[in-house]
C-alpha cells in the first residue's frame, strides 16, 4: 500500500514539472513572435539585447491575411513590456494623381504630330477671298467718307463730318488731321464731283496712311535652324487661336511647325493649342498647369532643333497668377529661348474691336519685348478699320496679319492695297 502511494506522488510531481516547462516555452515564443517576422528575420541579423518586437523603430510585422497574434501565457513577468495585439494592417490609400510622379509631372510633354484632319487652304490670295467680310468696315469708314466727298457742296460742316468719321473709325488724331488737310487740298485743286473721283482720291490718301513701303513679310524660315516666333498679347485677343491659324498658314505653304504651349496659366490654353496642332499635323510641346512658361518655350525650341523644323511658334501667357509681372515673364522667355536660338519674330496680337485700348496695350508690350509685327484680330466684326493706321503710327511696326473671322482659314497676310480696296469698294 505504501508503494502505491509513493508511485502516485511521483507521477503527480512529474506532471507538474512538465506543465511548468510547457508554460515557460509558450511565454518565450509569444514574446519573440513567429520566426522570420522579427528584426532578425527581416534583416538577416539578430535582435539587440533587451529589444522587443513591436517597439518604436521596428517596421510593423505583416501576418498572413486574417491571422492575429494574442498572448496566451497570462500576465507578463515583472519588468517585461506587455505584448500588443497585432492585426493585419489597413490597406494603403492611393496618393492623389500627380503626386506619385514627383518632378516628372513638371516635365514638358511632347505631343507628336498626327495626320492633319483637313488640308489647309493656300495662303496665296486669301485677302481676295475674304474681302466680302472685310467690307463690313465700309459702313463707317469707306461708305461714310465716299458719301460725304461725293456731295455737291463740300462746306465746313461737311469737312467736320469727314473728320468725325475718321476719328470714329479709330484712324487717330494725327492721321485724321493729315488726311483732312490732304483731301481739302485735292478737292480745291482738282475737284471731286463724281463718286469715282471721290473714291480714287480717298483710296490714294488711305494708302498713303496705311503705307505700302513697310516690310510685312514674316520671318518663318532661316537657313540651318528653325525660325523662332513668339506670339504675345493679353488674354481675350485671340492669341492662342492666332497661333493655330499661323501654323495652318505655314503648313499650307509646305512648312513643318512645332507649337510651344507656354501659356500655362490659362485653363485649357494648352489643350486648345494641341487641338490646333492635331488639325494641321504639328508637334505640340506643353507643360503642366502653372509650370514655368520659359521652360516650356525652351523645350519647344529644343524639339524644333532636334526635328529640323522650319518654324517654332510659342504661345505666351496674357496674364499670370503669381507676383511676377507679365512683362518680366515675357522678357525672361525671350532670354531663355535666346540661349538656344535667336528670336526672329515677336508678333503682338491686338483685338480690333477695342480701338484705342489696343494702342495702350501695344505701348506696354513694346516696353518689354521688341515687337516686330502686329496681328489684328476680329477686323471683320468692327467698323473701325482705321486701327490699322493708328497702331502703325503709334509703334512704327507694320501690321503683318489680320483676322477676319472664326474659321480656321480666316487669317490672312496683310496686303495694304487689298485692304484699302475692300474699305472703299470696287472702282467700277
Amino acid at each position: 500500500m505504501e508503494l502505491v502511494i509513493l508511485i502516485v506522488l511521483i507521477a503527480v510531481a512529474l506532471v507538474g514539472v512538465v506543465g511548468l516547462v510547457a508554460g515557460s516555452a509558450l511565454r518565450g515564443r509569444t514574446r519573440r513572435g513567429p520566426r522570420g517576422l522579427g528584426h532578425a528575420g527581416r534583416h538577416g541579423g539578430t535582435e539587440p539585447p533587451g529589444s522587443v518586437a513591436g517597439t518604436p523603430g521596428d517596421a510593423p510585422s505583416v501576418l498572413p491575411t486574417g491571422e492575429t497574434r494574442v498572448d496566451l501565457s497570462g500576465p507578463p513577468a515583472v519588468g517585461t513590456p506587455a505584448p500588443v495585439e497585432e492585426t493585419e494592417p489597413a490597406p494603403a490609400v492611393p496618393a492623389p494623381a500627380g503626386e506619385l510622379s514627383g518632378e516628372l509631372s513638371a516635365e514638358p510633354e511632347i505631343v507628336s504630330p498626327r495626320t492633319p484632319l483637313d488640308v489647309p487652304a493656300p495662303a496665296l490670295g486669301r485677302m481676295v477671298r475674304l474681302r466680302a467680310r472685310l467690307a463690313r468696315s465700309q459702313n463707317a469708314l469707306g461708305r461714310g467718307l465716299l458719301a460725304l466727298l461725293s456731295g455737291d457742296n463740300l462746306d465746313e460742316e461737311t469737312w467736320e463730318d469727314v473728320e468725325a468719321t475718321l476719328l470714329v473709325a479709330d484712324v487717330g488724331v494725327a492721321a485724321t488731321t493729315e488726311m483732312v488737310e490732304a483731301l481739302r487740298e485735292r478737292t480745291r485743286v482738282l475737284g471731286a464731283r463724281t463718286a469715282a473721283d471721290a473714291r480714287a482720291m480717298l483710296r490714294d490718301e488711305l494708302l498713303a496712311q496705311v503705307g505700302t513701303a513697310m516690310d510685312r513679310s514674316l520671318c518663318t524660315s532661316v537657313p540651318g535652324r528653325p525660325a523662332i516666333v513668339l506670339v504675345v498679347g493679353v488674354n481675350g485677343t485671340g492669341k492662342t487661336t492666332t497661333c493655330g491659324k499661323i501654323a495652318r498658314l505655314l503648313v499650307a505653304d509646305g512648312r513643318s511647325v512645332v507649337l510651344g504651349a507656354a501659356d500655362t496659366f490659362r485653363a485649357a490654353a494648352a489643350d486648345q493649342l494641341e487641338t490646333w496642332g492635331g488639325r494641321v499635323g504639328a508637334t505640340t510641346v506643353r507643360g503642366a498647369e502653372g509650370a514655368d512658361p520659359a521652360s516650356v518655350a525652351f523645350e519647344a525650341v529644343k524639339r524644333g532643333i532636334e526635328d529640323s523644323a522650319d518654324t517654332v511658334l510659342v504661345d505666351t501667357a496674357g496674364r499670370l497668377h503669381t507676383k511676377v509681372g507679365l512683362m518680366d515673364e515675357l522678357s525672361k522667355i525671350k532670354r531663355v529661348v535666346g540661349k538656344q536660338s535667336p528670336v526672329d519674330e515677336v508678333l503682338l496680337v491686338l483685338d480690333s474691336t477695342t480701338g484705342q485700348n489696343a494702342l495702350v496695350q501695344a505701348r506696354v508690350f513694346t516696353e518689354a519685348v521688341d515687337i516686330t509685327g502686329i496681328v489684328l484680330t476680329k477686323l471683320d466684326g468692327t467698323a473701325k478699320g482705321g486701327i490699322v493706321i493708328a497702331v502703325q503710327r503709334e509703334l512704327g511696326v507694320p501690321v503683318k496679319l489680320i483676322g477676319l473671322g472664326e474659321g480656321p482659314d480666316d487669317l490672312a497676310p496683310f496686303e495694304p492695297e487689298a485692304f484699302v480696296d475692300a474699305l472703299v469698294g470696287d472702282s467700277a
